[in-house]
């Protein structure tokens, strides 16, 4: 957590209001709903897509922020959190880092009420405040994880994922939120500047490499929230298996497809086919990967000049591959 310290340093004060504007956003007349969002907002994680939008609005704006800037970052995080509480009913979850999830608690039918709440209070706090430049950065997000999400279904059954198909998995599942806070960060202080473009392409190349490095946890031992193998037993092609199954004999594919599409639930079997992906080289191709989008995101912001905020930025990237969580 030293790390996540020394990256919201010089933006300490905007989140700390942003906290409090945040709280107020989600506030409301029923009863059982303020109960339900007092619940999510005690239990938030590190909150870094806001961080995202901070950082990247003050590195273009000579330290300076807005009341857009704070619109901007209540509305990401409104609809970030409806997308996580829709996941949880999607894949019967029922825990959410390390606690009971909104529909372990409050059962499907409400959880989905409540996602579809912070969902329309996020646009209509763009819309309230004629911010529509901020609010089609957002649509478009939110159109881009419902398709990838769709594709990532539909490809799952037939266990055909090419590695191009799964960059735009990713790209769309992931990496397109991070890509909207960063381009939404420029743009709600500096609405018709190159910036806007620059930071899409930065968050985009940030939520890539941070994909990866999720999907890398499937093979690892560490405690991360989720069991390792869980990607597996799920029937999910992640860039480690995919390399795999494009560079082995046609014996071995063949038990690797065979292991994932019927034997996803046998333990023993699982633990075989993650062995099989660590000795074919998968991990060390997608943590290679991981590295060139890193770098990418790196040489991007390399373009600015030195500042705090830069150097958070690049700590940011950095911590991205490199957490252990």
């Amino acid at each position: 957590m030293k790390i996540v310290a020394q990256i919201t340093e010089p933006i300490n004060e905007e989140m700390e209001l942003f906290e409090k504007k945040f709280r107020d956003s989600m506030s409301t007349k029923v009863a059982l709903l303020n109960r339900i969002t007092y619940y999510i907002v005690n239990r938030k994680g590190k909150q870094m897509r806001p961080m995202f939008v901070f950082l990247t609005a003050k590195l273009v704006n000579n330290g300076e922020v807005n009341e857009r800037t704070y619109r901007g970052a209540s509305v990401i995080e409104l609809i970030h959190t409806a997308s996580l509480v829709h996941d949880d009913v999607v894949d019967d979850s029922y825990k959410r880092r390390g606690f009971f999830s909104i529909n372990a608690l409050w059962k499907n039918k409400i959880a989905v009420l409540v996602g579809d709440y912070l969902l329309s209070k996020g646009m209509l706090l763009s819309v309230e405040y004629e911010d529509f430049d901020l609010l089609k950065i957002i649509s478009v997000a939110i159109r881009e994880i419902s398709e990838g999400e769709l594709l990532q279904i539909d490809k799952a059954r037939r266990l055909d994922i090419t590695e191009e198909v799964y960059y735009e998995i990713i790209r769309q599942k992931t990496a397109t939120l991070i890509a909207a806070c960063c381009s939404l960060g420029a743009c709600s202080v500096k609405p018709d500047s190159q910036d806007v473009e620059t930071f899409r392409k930065f968050g985009e190349f940030c939520g890539m490499a941070f994909q990866i490095k999720d999907d890398l946890f499937d093979y690892g031992a560490e405690k991360i929230g989720k069991p390792t193998g869980i990607d597996i037993k799920e029937q999910k092609m992640t860039l480690p298996l995919i390399y795999v199954l494009n560079n082995s004999s046609p014996k071995e594919k063949k038990w690797l497809i065979n292991s994932v599409k019927n034997y996803n639930k046998d333990k023993s079997r699982v633990k075989e086919v993650i062995a099989l992906v660590k000795a074919k080289g998968g991990l060390s191709y997608a943590e290679t990967k991981m590295n060139e989008f890193k770098d990418k995101a790196l040489k991007l912001l390399s373009t600015y000049p030195d500042s705090e905020y830069k150097d958070a930025l690049r700590l940011m990237v950095n911590y991205v591959v490199e957490r252990k969580i």
